[in-house]
């Protein structure tokens, strides 16, 4: 089918018109189908698919496990909630004296300065890290997201800098060209609800973020980072600088995490240290896992489905108890929880490379396959390997 689109331009070019309606009017369909709450589901979404195409340049591209990625959404959403909120003015004089109402900066600039805040995280995570593979860099990388979440959870004494676990509120609302997000918007007449407007924000960058990506695994840095993963000796000897590309990988991924942490921050208006927790990363590293490592389409499909089937699980699971039993027997949580896990081990063993992933890991998965049946001396690789290692 897609083979055919290539070839005729005409239902290239049709195709893309009503994948762009059906975008452009999902936000009330959804409304006037399953309510408003689940048009607020997916502005979350979208911030997952975010996260999840940056992890995507990390573990999908370059092959490096990172299991504190979620630090990066909390600078981005606490450099937004700093910088467009009464706190820093009220707990510091000289920003009062300066800022007597509080930082409110545009959004044209809280965006630029979490996306900058977060890629400089992101490089002070990788510099320690260039030695490291595998579970050595995974153990690394989830004590630097814990140290970040203790840090914005103690970080209220001596000087109240994020508040602690009580969080930072009255975070601004997005404004653009004095338009207010946080209000319904009247349009000709139509009202346009508010979180219809944040779904056209963030659909926006979301598109934005996609291309960058797209760009990036065509080019000379993304074939860089692809050989980093497949055979980093070998790509070193190729005459790749597997510093700078490991560290522009980590940059690049929590330049992402910081624009989906200050889009969340201005979406709730407000950001504590427990929305970043080690079961977030976990929750972004298997959107990755699940729609296909490596394949940007992929991986937004594994985004799309962790962030709206749980949800959709807690919303029926009562309702069906009630039915079937009258009461209620199973907690919803426990029970999302347990689907979610379930379905999770499914997906890896019947289709291991995920659900959508890329012809190239399609067809590696298939030749491990095929060489997991072949005799051990059919390995003339691992034979070396051997003999190597024997001296």
């Amino acid at each position: 089918m897609l083979a055919a689109l290539k070839k005729n331009p005409a239902a290239k070019w049709l195709g893309l018109a009503l994948v762009v309606i059906a975008l452009a009017v999902l936000p009330f369909a959804v409304e006037a189908g399953a309510g408003r709450s689940w048009v607020r589901i997916i502005d979350f979404a979208l911030l997952y698919i975010m996260l999840a195409l940056g992890l995507n340049i990390v573990v999908g591209f370059a092959g490096l496990l990172d299991l504190g990625y979620i630090a990066f959404y909390a600078v981005g959403a606490y450099m937004w909630a700093l910088l467009a909120s009464p706190h820093l003015s009220a707990n510091f004089p000289a920003f009062a004296a300066m800022f007597p109402g509080g930082l409110h900066f545009p959004i044209w600039i809280l965006i630029p300065m979490g996306a900058l805040v977060a890629a400089i995280f992101g490089v002070l995570l990788g510099a320690p890290t260039l030695r490291l593979r595998g579970d050595y860099l995974a153990i690394v990388t989830l004590g630097f997201g814990e140290i970040i979440r203790i840090f914005l959870n103690n970080l209220n004494a001596p000087v109240n800098i994020t508040n602690g676990p009580q969080g930072i509120n009255k975070i601004d609302p997005f404004s653009i060209f004095g338009i207010p997000f946080n209000k319904p918007l009247s349009v000709f007449g139509f009202t346009v609800p508010s979180v219809a407007l944040y779904y056209y924000l963030f659909l926006a960058l979301t598109i934005v973020i996609i291309v960058i990506t797209l760009r990036l695994e065509d080019s000379r840095i993304g074939r860089a980072w692809v050989a980093i993963r497949e055979d980093e000796i070998a790509a070193k000897a190729m005459g790749i600088n597997t510093r700078n590309v490991k560290l522009l990988a980590f940059a690049m991924g929590a330049t992402f995490g910081g624009v989906a942490g200050g889009l969340f921050a201005g979406f709730q208006g407000f950001v504590s240290p427990e929305s970043f927790t080690l079961m977030e990363s976990i929750m972004v590293l298997a959107m990755v896992v699940l729609g296909g490592m490596g394949h940007i389409p992929g991986v937004v499909l594994g985004a799309v489905l962790l962030a709206t089937l749980p949800e959709a699980i807690r919303y029926t699971v009562v309702p069906a108890q009630k039915m079937l039993f009258d009461r209620q027997i199973v907690d919803p949580e426990s029970l999302r929880m347990l689907l979610f896990g379930l379905a999770l081990i499914l997906v890896m063993l019947y289709r291991p490379a995920g659900i959508w992933p890329s012809p190239v890991r399609k067809r590696e998965f298939a030749t491990a396959e095929k060489a997991g049946k072949l005799e051990p001396e059919q390995y003339p690789d691992r034979t070396e390997a051997s003999e190597g290692a024997r001296l």
